[in-house]
């Protein structure tokens, strides 16, 4: 079993170690800068299912280090909460396959409010619809699931989260995210605590 496991860790870290670095994180960055830092909207993350909890993620921690951001339901989308999207917004989708049929609609729908609205996609699919509409494609690599069937999503979910941190860091360099910002918006717990020390020192 332990080199069963170890075997997993290697190729979850090798998938990380290859996913392609080209000019689509600096087209992401920089319409996220435009849009909300320069205009004054936010990012809206989503993504169905487990690229769901990934888009989550990505959202919350965009949020905790200075670039307000939120996550919309794509199927809750649907039902009213559309409404949260502004004309300043940016969409940041997350969908392995490129082809998640609630993320297509929700660019539909999304385009109708606000024909001009931008986004971004994660994807491990370049070809796709998704990616072919998108302003910035930042493709995974497409690694194989570690799953023995190779159908849950794992290796995937691992890659996409990696690049939400890529995107996360990023920003925090570019705006000039410090520990005494983070405070302001991280106040409980252990983290809250650390970030007011720092400030303070």
């Amino acid at each position: 079993m332990k080199d069963s496991i170890q075997e997993i860790f290697q190729r979850e870290a090798d998938a990380i170690k290859n996913i392609p670095v080209d000019e689509n994180f600096d087209k992401a960055i920089d319409l996220i800068y435009r849009k909300v830092h320069q205009s004054g909207g936010k990012l809206i993350v989503s993504g169905m299912g487990k690229a769901g909890i990934i888009a989550q993620g990505i959202a919350t921690t965009f949020c905790s280090t200075g670039t307000p951001a939120l996550f919309l339901h794509p199927s809750e989308a649907q039902h009213g909460d559309l409404g949260v999207i502004s004309k300043n917004d940016v969409l940041l989708l997350v969908s392995n396959s490129g082809k998640t049929r609630e993320i297509l609609e929700l660019i539909e729908l999304t385009g109708n409010l606000f024909p001009h609205i931008q986004f971004i996609t994660i994807t491990g699919n370049c070809q796709s619809i998704i990616a072919k509409k998108a302003y910035a494609c930042i493709y995974t690599g497409r690694p194989a699931e570690v799953c023995p069937l190779g159908l849950t999503p794992s290796t995937s979910t691992t890659v996409m989260a990696v690049i939400g941190d890529a995107l996360v860091i990023t920003m925090m360099k570019k705006i000039g995210f410090t520990s005494a910002d983070y405070a302001k918006r991280h106040h409980g717990g252990y983290l809250g605590h650390v970030s007011r020390m720092k400030a303070k020192a």
